[in-house]
């Protein structure tokens, strides 16, 4: 039984999709690639209030509005805050996260000032490999976000994405760049193939999948949450549950951005089965 093991549940709110402009092969947001996704400008702040309330129905302890396009714009960020706002006056109890690209220092004072708590900036890849999945940015603004989340006092949620043809040794070099920003969580997705995009398959084995949380968990110690989000279904089907015996605490609850999860009921009735302990506590 796993009675002493924490689980942490994080959901995701795609509050503006399939606009982004951006190249990157692995995204199915990008217009570039016309993907058969759902896009839309902003999603009614009455319905993304609405999925708040269900993920904390669902036991989540984390709430992410996630933005497609590279970064934030004056339009997009007023956006996110009147969202903020929204969700947070409903008193919750969510940690409330933003996930809308590249953002100035100035940008996240106003987020953090709406009632953010996290910023989610992902690295994706190691930066000698990047160029070769985007072309249209680079990866050292990315890491620059992130510097600038930790400025801000913002707690950071930082991670990547593996599987798109990248070697071990970039796997390594990015974790060991995630570790030298020391977030308080992160996420590591695994590559969901799409015909529409130039990444064709999952260069990653399950096996590999399990070694990879365990080498997160070992080269970022302090990260409060190593969190499978992302592929986990498709990765690990039916040893999805395994990822916390390898050193994963924490995952994503119903639907990812643009691909549908499991059930967030089927999940926690296997949590609650396998005798884990969903945690509640906001401020771990």
């Amino acid at each position: 039984m796993n009675e002493n093991k924490e689980i942490f549940l994080c959901a995701i709110c795609n509050i503006e999709s399939g606009t982004c402009n951006e190249d990157c092969k692995f995204c199915t947001q990008s217009v570039k690639y016309k993907a058969d996704i759902q896009r839309y400008k902003q999603k009614d702040i009455e319905q993304i209030v609405k999925e708040a309330k269900r993920a904390k129905e669902n036991n989540a302890n984390g709430f992410c509005l996630v933005t497609a396009g590279k970064g934030l714009t004056p339009k997009r960020l007023e956006f996110v805050c009147e969202a903020a706002r929204a969700v947070k006056k409903e008193n919750l109890g969510l940690i409330l996260i933003a996930c809308n690209g590249t953002a100035t220092v100035e940008q996240l004072q106003t987020l953090k000032e709406a009632g953010v708590d996290a910023y989610n900036h992902n690295l994706e890849t190691s930066q000698d490999f990047y160029s070769q999945i985007v072309t249209t940015h680079t990866w050292e603004e990315r890491y620059q976000t992130c510097k600038n989340v930790k400025e801000v006092g913002l707690r950071l949620v930082c991670g990547g994405i593996f599987g798109l043809g990248e070697t071990q040794e970039q796997r390594v070099s990015m974790l060991e760049s995630i570790a030298s920003l020391d977030p308080m969580n992160v996420p590591l997705n695994f590559f969901h193939p799409n015909s529409a995009l130039p990444i064709v398959e999952n260069s990653v084995t399950r096996q590999e999948a399990f070694e990879l949380i365990e080498l997160a968990r070992k080269m970022i110690p302090n990260a409060k949450k190593i969190m499978v989000a992302g592929g986990r279904e498709l990765m690990f089907g039916e040893e999805q549950y395994k990822i916390f015996d390898r050193g994963a605490n924490a995952f994503v609850i119903g639907d990812y951005l643009t691909t549908a999860g499991r059930s967030a009921q089927e999940d926690i009735d296997e949590l609650e089965r396998l005798g884990f302990k969903i945690t509640r506590e906001c401020n771990k």
